[in-house]
């Protein structure tokens, strides 16, 4: 074996001279300034509203019908005079405010059922069950029962809100809690944790992606629910909301205010997606490493 090994030819030796890094030519190129303000999302974003609001300008000056689709320019200009007037905000913080109480009484609620499903066998059939009867059922088909039971108010707007956001925050929280790691429950369970608290300090810090997503979801069908429940019904103690300012403009044929109630509608949307929630992502997920 050692006669073989020292028969076995040597490989030579190789050296070779470094080369110089200027020869490698440019090995990072500074971007322009057109690819940095592109790199922004923001911007970006920006970009496609403003191809959007063309567009709409374009097809609307081409129809020349202001009854069926009025200019962008006409629709802001209703826009700005509703803001001024204060009319159009007052109608905004109405649905704002009824949006807010049916929000958080949803999230109340499906916090309970999603803690009871987590912990004990008959809540999760329990949340399974109720989730397979009412998530398929439109909160506006409730509204006539609504009607019936709370009578023309919030407190019918305030039922159809809570079905909106119950079953899309419960669904989402409850998926998230079961998909937390065996290892960080028993982490839990090695510290004594039981309870409300081994809920609060383990399954929700692994599981908050999923509750985010959830309470987007449940916002979205809140936001929808709520305007489609005002266009409907939505005078309460003497003055409506947005989709009741809708309503209004429509039968007095004042299609550029109907139009600029549903910018509100778009805008207010828009805020509460790319400025709350994502600033909640960003302090939560984002900075634990949960999301990129």
């Amino acid at each position: 074996m050692s006669e073989s090994i020292r028969s076995m030819p040597s490989r030579p030796e190789i050296y070779c001279d470094p080369i110089a890094s200027e020869s490698f030519g440019i090995v990072e190129k500074p971007l322009s300034w057109w690819e940095r303000v592109f790199n922004i999302g923001g911007i970006r974003k920006l970009l496609i509203l403003i191809t959007l609001a063309l567009i709409w300008q374009i097809y609307a000056n081409n129809l020349n019908n202001p009854l069926i689709f009025p200019t962008f320019v006409d629709t802001i200009k209703a826009l700005i005079d509703g803001i001024v007037s204060g009319g159009l905000l007052l109608k905004a913080w109405t649905s704002i405010r009824v949006l807010l109480v049916g929000y958080a009484a949803g999230i109340g609620l499906a916090a309970l059922l999603t803690i009871l499903a987590i912990t004990t066998r008959i809540g999760t059939d329990i949340l399974e069950t109720l989730t397979a009867m009412f998530n398929p059922l439109p909160a506006i088909a409730l509204l006539p029962l609504s009607l019936i039971w709370f009578g023309l108010g919030e407190g019918s707007l305030v039922f159809v809100l809570v079905h909106s956001v119950l079953w899309a925050v419960a669904l989402n929280t409850h998926s998230g809690f079961l998909s937390v790691s065996l290892t960080l429950r028993m982490v839990g369970r090695n510290y004594g944790l039981g309870g409300f608290s081994y809920v609060w300090q383990i399954l929700i810090p692994a599981a908050f992606a999923s509750i985010l997503s959830g309470l987007k979801i449940g916002w979205a069908f809140a936001w929808r629910t709520l305007i489609a429940a005002e266009l409907v019904f939505g005078v309460s103690s003497g003055s409506g909301g947005l989709g009741w300012f809708i309503y209004e403009k429509k039968n007095i044929l004042e299609i550029p205010s109907v139009f600029a109630g549903l910018f509100m509608v778009i805008l207010i949307g828009l805020f509460v997606e790319n400025v709350i929630f994502n600033a909640l992502e960003k302090a939560t997920i984002r900075r634990w490493g949960m999301q990129n």
